[in-house]
């Protein structure tokens, strides 16, 4: 089959020749025909004359100039052809008189016709010129140029009449008519637009008119082109998704001039030859069922490079097994559960919340084993807990709901409202209610009483109450008052005493109101407000009485008012200290006061904050705090000193943190030993005599990154080929950053029979900004050895 197919291909030859040949028989010449015939031009001594022919026909003519029937052969005189074969420039210089005056004459010719054009050349001397010869005023200069940009080379010229302004590149003249990258403005200057490496020459303007013809100093124009390989400004990323997933992959190389960007996998290209995006390409996956390699390629006339993304079809983690109560204390609990997962998983997350409540349960993620204490529990609640596993695809179902119980502490508060009065002159009944934080279950309560209130605790009457809220308290002595106080205890200890109650044992007195709660309201006045004591039917309250004084003045003052739950007390002095005490009235006479309630009535005048607080990170572990005073009209003359408050943003459960005590005549703190990169929020306080504070807008501020203090995490190394390898890893522990993630560096060797071989090999992965969340990275490295290590 082959021996037939070279024989009917040489029998077909002949044919072929016979067939171009009568082509050719049939092939009509044409004669010659000027389309650029030169003019006559008069010259200045020491210049330059041009004279231009173009000719078509076919075949195309040949152009000859002669001076005199004789072809011009001198050092001065040059001719330059166009680059379409279509004529050329007689070029004269430097013009010499009478020498050059001469008839010249251009010759077309091919195998149909000759023919000719002549021109004449007169050159003046410069004492010859007529007055209106044409001046070059402005001549184009030497510029230099970047490549795309616009370049304008200047002429201006006088003469009379005013002459007409042409341009010569490289002593071929432009053509300026058409509307295409390079114009002539109407001054006369020729303007390039997206300059191109072939605008790069020796530029002349030519200034015309009725009295002759004079040329520019050449003037050389540089068009600067870079020359960048491509690389790779968005490299592909790795991806992980789930089975039947999509993605799109992003592509993105810059260059000089842009690389062209298409995608193969393995040997087939994805992207069509004739629709090749430059810059960058996105990849379109849909329905994806198999993991693979996808080669990104970005080529220019620089250069050749290539990287390759993995696409790895995965699916999210299985269920946890239900977690197990190992341990619990009264703010704490100790949990186990089995992965469930034949696979690592990148991590764990424990969801948790009050068994009665209904708000979206609080997370703890991150969390790298499958045992877990979760703290910061209420002591003696019910919690619900469960388990989810994380891998780099998305979280996992989550496990069986669980529910336990903290243990018991001591109660953390006194028991509320303690309330009493007396039945008799020598009987008294005292009642309250549960602590508001028992801790557990409460077993019992405590009643303290005695009319000697300087005794310690310890040494008053004390009665034991289970089961029940109240207590009857006899052989009272009548006309005393008796101060009662009140504790509750669970299994593990006793909580703490509540406030006194006073009461005077004398029939139908009230006790002491409690509850008593003072509220600025203004700088001269105060509302107070309170619980009624305990009364019966016969033993009605009929007023209160109110006696206040100076923090520094014995001399005190009475108000009695009509029976109520609030006062408003006015009339105060600003930026003062009161002692307040309340008692209740009855018919049968006047209950025991409260004790002693202090408050402080705020300044006159208002405070104002510190003034143009500013923050700077002078390390990493430091901020330097600098503000001015407030307005002297605004501080009241009594600044005592300054605060700072800071907080750290971006850290979950973060406390406000206080510097205090800074000196009134003190502008500038710098605070040490914070955290490395991270985000605070401060603000600055000043404080005056009568407790008053002023506090700035908040400022926000980083501190400074530092060197990593960790490796990166769960480095992998996989084999794909004979010559690739593919490394894996994730970023470093989050706190052990210091700062934001610029890139990683892969450092390898090549390892021949034990010993290590060359110098260490290192590639680059730089990273954008929007990339320093992703948990996982894969770079792929081909390689000529077949030993290597890192």
């Amino acid at each position: 089959m082959a021996r037939g197919h070279l024989i009917n291909r040489d029998s077909a030859q002949p044919v072929l020749l016979i067939l171009l040949g009568l082509v050719q028989l049939t092939h009509a010449q044409t004669p010659p025909k000027f389309i650029r015939t030169p003019t006559d031009q008069i010259g200045v001594q020491g210049g330059v004359a041009s004279f231009v022919c173009q000719a078509t026909g076919d075949p195309q003519p040949k152009i000859v100039w002669s001076r005199k029937g004789k072809k011009v052969r001198n050092q001065r005189f040059e001719v330059i052809d166009f680059e379409d074969g279509s004529g050329s420039v007689f070029r004269v210089q430097p013009l010499q008189t009478p020498r050059d005056e001469a008839v010249y004459e251009c010759v077309a010719s091919n195998e149909a016709e000759e023919i000719s054009a002549s021109t004449r050349l007169t050159v003046l001397r410069e004492d010859q010129l007529p007055g209106g010869f044409p001046s070059i005023d402005m001549g184009p200069q030497l510029k230099v140029v970047e490549g795309s940009r616009t370049a304008t080379m200047l002429c201006a010229a006088s003469g009379n009449p005013d002459p007409e302004i042409s341009w010569f590149k490289d002593f071929l003249p432009i053509d300026t008519s058409t509307q295409g990258r390079i114009k002539q403005l109407r001054s006369g200057a020729l303007q390039i637009d997206r300059s191109e490496e072939t605008d790069q020459g020796k530029y002349e303007c030519v200034a015309t008119n009725s009295e002759g013809t004079r040329y520019s100093t050449p003037a050389k124009l540089y068009v600067r082109v870079r020359r960048i390989p491509p690389r790779f400004s968005v490299p592909p990323m790795d991806y992980d998704i789930m089975p039947g997933g999509s993605v799109n992959i992003t592509c993105q190389a810059v260059g000089v001039p842009m690389p062209y960007v298409k995608w193969m996998l393995g040997a087939e290209d994805l992207t069509p030859e004739d629709d090749m995006p430059i810059g960058k390409n996105v990849l379109e996956l849909t329905d994806v069922r198999q993991s693979a390699n996808y080669t990104c390629v970005a080529m220019s006339t620089v250069g050749v490079i290539e990287t390759v993304a993995q696409i790895t079809v995965k699916a999210l983690p299985n269920t946890p097994g239900a977690p197990v109560i190992m341990e619990r204390s009264a703010t704490s609990m100790t949990l186990m559960w089995d992965s469930g997962n034949p696979l690592p998983v990148s991590y764990y997350v424990i969801q948790y919340r009050p068994a009665s409540s209904r708000d979206p349960f609080k997370e703890i993620d991150g969390v790298a084993t499958t045992r877990y204490s979760v703290g910061g529990l209420s002591p003696y609640s019910h919690y619900h807990f469960r388990v989810m596993a994380v891998n780099s695809i998305g979280r996992g179902p989550p496990s069986q709901t669980v529910e336990a119980r903290t243990a018991e502490q001591a109660p953390s508060s006194a028991p509320r409202r303690v309330r009493g009065r007396m039945l008799s002159v020598s009987t008294a009944m005292v009642h309250w209610e549960e602590p508001e934080e028992p801790n557990g279950q409460v077993v019992g309560y405590r009643v303290y009483y005695t009319a000697e209130p300087s005794l310690s605790v310890n040494q008053w009457h004390k009665e034991m109450v289970r089961g029940a809220n109240f207590l009857t308290i006899q052989n009272l002595t009548p006309d005393k008052t008796y101060h009662i106080r009140v504790l509750a205890f669970t299994a593990v200890g006793d909580g703490p005493l509540s406030h006194d109650l006073q009461i005077i044992a004398k029939t139908g007195v009230p006790s002491q109101p409690t509850e008593l709660k003072v509220e600025v309201k203004s700088e001269t006045s105060v509302l107070l407000s309170w619980v009624p004591p305990a009364q019966s039917g016969s033993d009605s309250i009929t007023g209160y009485e109110l006696i206040y004084r100076l923090a520094d003045n014995p001399e005190e003052q009475k108000i009695t008012f009509e029976p109520n739950t609030s006062y408003l007390l006015k009339n105060l002095k600003p930026s003062s200290t009161y002692i307040i005490q309340l008692a209740a009235r009855s018919k049968h006479g006047l209950g025991a006061f409260t004790s002693e309630t202090t408050i402080q009535t705020p300044e006159t005048l208002p405070i104002a904050p510190p003034q143009e607080v500013t923050c700077t990170s002078p390390s990493s572990t430091s901020l330097l705090v600098s503000w001015a005073a407030p307005p002297p009209g605004a501080k009241n003359d009594i600044l005592t000193g300054y605060s700072i408050r800071y907080t750290a943003v971006e850290l979950d459960g973060a406390k406000t943190e206080h510097i205090d005590r800074i000196p009134p005549d003190c502008f500038r703190y710098r605070m040490e030993g914070l955290r490395k990169w991270t985000l605070y929020s401060l603000m600055v306080a000043a404080h005056t005599k009568a407790g008053l504070e002023a506090q700035s807008l908040p400022v926000l501020v980083h501190t400074e990154e530092d060197v990593l203090s960790a490796p990166p995490l769960s480095v992998e190394v996989v084999a794909m080929n004979s010559s690739t390898i593919s490394v894996t890893w994730q970023p470093p522990v989050a706190e052990r950053r210091h700062g934001k993630i610029r890139g990683y560096q892969v450092t390898y060797i090549r390892r021949f029979s034990g010993q290590r071989m060359g110098s260490p090999n290192i590639k680059e992965l730089l990273l954008r900004d929007s990339q320093n969340n992703i948990m996982k990275f894969r770079m792929c490295l081909s390689l000529v050895a077949i030993l290597w290590q890192f």
